[in-house]
C-alpha cells in the first residue's frame, strides 16, 4: 500500500474520567465511527485496517499508561508510539495519543503491589482490560464522537436475543477471552473484535501484504503496559525485600528465598537450590512464619489440587451460570478443565474439578466457559485438597 500524501493529524489528549456509556443508537447503515487501540503491535495495526477496508470511519487512539521509568531500557512506550503513529500515517487514519498514566496507576498497579504484598499473584492484565481498555479508553473515545471501540484482542463477540455474548477465538494458541471476563453488557455491546476468526499467521500475512511496520514485530510480553523487565529487580523498587527460609513440607530448610513476594506457586526457576535429584518447585507460602514451602517433582501430592475458592465474581451476562457443570481454565495457558460450580454466597464460590490441577495459584483468575461461550469467573482465594 502506498503512503497517503497527506498529513495525518496526531493529537494529544488528557484522559476524560471514565463514566458508564449509554447504549449506542439505533441505525440502519453499516458502517460506524470506530476508534482503534492502536498499541505499536501487529494485531492493533490489522485491526484498523480490517476496519477500513469494510468501509468504516476509522481513528486510532495510542494510551500512553506508564511513565515512571519510561526512558530506561526495557520500556518500549517511545518506539510503540512511533509504529502507531507509522501505522496509522499508512492506513490513512487519524491518530490521537492519550495518557491514562494516572487512571493506571490507581487502578490497576495499586492493586497489583497490593496483591504481591499480601503473597498472591495478580493478573495485571484482567484489570488492565476492565479498569483501562475497556472503561477509560471506552469512555474516552464514546465522548470524542465514536460509536464503538476496536482492540486487537483474539475473542469473537455474538448477539443472541440481545445479549452480547463473549466467545473464545477461533486460533486457540491466541484465544484471549480468558483476559476480558471481567467485561460487562455495556462494555461488550460497544467492543468488537475484528482478528477473533484469524489465525495468528493469517494476521502476520495481512500485515506483510499491507506493508505495515509493525507486520515482523515481535508480540508484546511482560506486564500490561509496563513491558517485559527483569520482574524481580522491578518489584523492589516498590516492595521492600524479607529474607527467609526455604523449607520442605516436613519442615527441613534446603535454602533461602529473598522475600515471598518475588515467588509462585509453581515457580522452578532462581530458587537456587542445589543437591540430586528431582527439580524444586514453590509449593506454598507460609506468610506469618515468611517461609517458602519448597517441594521436589512436578508431580508432587501439594501441587495438585481438586478444588478451589474464588471470590470477586464478575460475570458476562446479566444473570450469573447457575451451579453445575462447566469447563474452567486456572491460568491463561492451561487446558480447559470440566468442573462443577458451587456458590457460597453473592460474591464467592467453588470449583470442584474432575481431575487434579496443577499450581492453582491464589490471585490469579478461574474463568469459566460454556463451550466457547466465556462465561466470566473470578480471583483465586486458595486451593482445595
Amino acid at each position: 500500500m502506498q503512503r497517503p500524501s497527506e498529513k495525518r493529524t496526531i493529537r494529544r489528549f488528557p484522559a476524560i474520567p471514565h463514566r458508564r456509556t449509554a447504549k449506542p443508537s439505533m441505525t440502519t447503515t453499516r458502517t460506524h465511527n470506530i476508534v482503534v487501540g492502536l498499541s505499536g503491535g501487529v494485531d492493533s495495526s490489522v485491526t484498523a485496517a480490517l476496519l477500513k477496508q469494510q468501509g468504516h470511519q476509522v481513528r486510532g487512539i495510542f494510551m500512553q499508561n506508564w511513565e515512571d521509568d519510561d526512558n530506561d531500557e526495557y520500556c518500549s512506550i517511545k518506539q510503540d508510539s512511533f509504529d502507531a503513529i507509522a501505522v496509522a500515517d499508512i492506513l490513512g487514519i487519524d491518530i490521537d495519543i492519550v495518557n491514562f498514566a494516572a487512571q493506571y496507576k490507581d487502578k490497576v498497579f495499586a492493586y497489583f503491589l497490593q496483591e504481591y504484598a499480601a503473597g498472591r499473584t495478580p493478573n495485571p492484565d484482567v484489570l488492565c482490560n476492565a479498569e483501562i481498555k475497556f472503561k477509560c479508553f471506552l469512555d474516552h473515545a464514546i465522548g470524542q464522537g465514536a460509536d464503538l471501540i476496536a482492540t486487537g484482542h483474539y475473542a469473537r463477540k455474538e448477539i443472541r436475543g440481545g445479549l452480547h455474548y463473549l466467545l473464545k477465538g477461533t486460533d486457540g494458541s491466541k484465544d484471549q477471552s480468558y483476559f476480558l471476563y471481567r467485561l460487562r453488557q455495556h462494555q461488550l455491546e460497544r467492543a468488537v473484535f475484528p482478528l477473533g476468526g484469524l489465525e495468528k499467521t493469517e494476521v502476520r500475512r495481512l500485515a506483510a501484504a499491507l506493508h505495515l511496520p509493525t507486520a515482523a514485530k515481535k508480540d508484546s510480553t511482560g506486564i500490561c503496559f509496563i513491558g517485559e523487565r527483569p520482574f524481580r529487580e522491578f518489584l523492589q523498587k516498590y516492595l521492600p525485600a524479607h529474607n527467609g527460609r526455604m523449607v520442605t513440607p516436613e519442615g527441613k530448610t534446603v535454602g533461602e528465598h529473598l522475600g515471598l513476594t518475588f515467588y509462585t506457586i509453581g515457580q522452578r526457576k532462581g530458587l537456587g537450590i542445589g543437591g540430586a535429584g528431582e527439580p524444586w518447585f514453590v509449593a506454598g507460602k507460609d506468610l506469618p512464619r515468611n517461609e517458602l514451602i519448597v517441594v521436589q517433582g512436578h508431580d508432587h501430592p501439594l501441587l495438585h489440587t481438586r478444588s478451589l475458592t474464588m471470590d470477586d465474581l464478575s460475570f458476562t451476562l446479566p444473570e450469573r451460570p447457575q451451579p453445575g457443570r462447566y469447563t474452567c481454565k486456572t491460568r491463561y495457558r492451561t487446558a480447559d478443565a470440566p468442573c462443577e460450580l458451587r456458590y457460597s454466597d453473592n460474591n464467592t464460590a467453588e470449583l470442584v474439578f474432575d481431575a487434579p490441577q496443577w499450581a492453582v495459584t491464589p490471585g490469579q483468575s478461574a474463568v469459566l466457559y460454556d463451550g466457547a461461550i466465556c462465561l466470566g469467573g473470578g480471583v483465586i482465594t486458595a486451593a482445595g485438597a
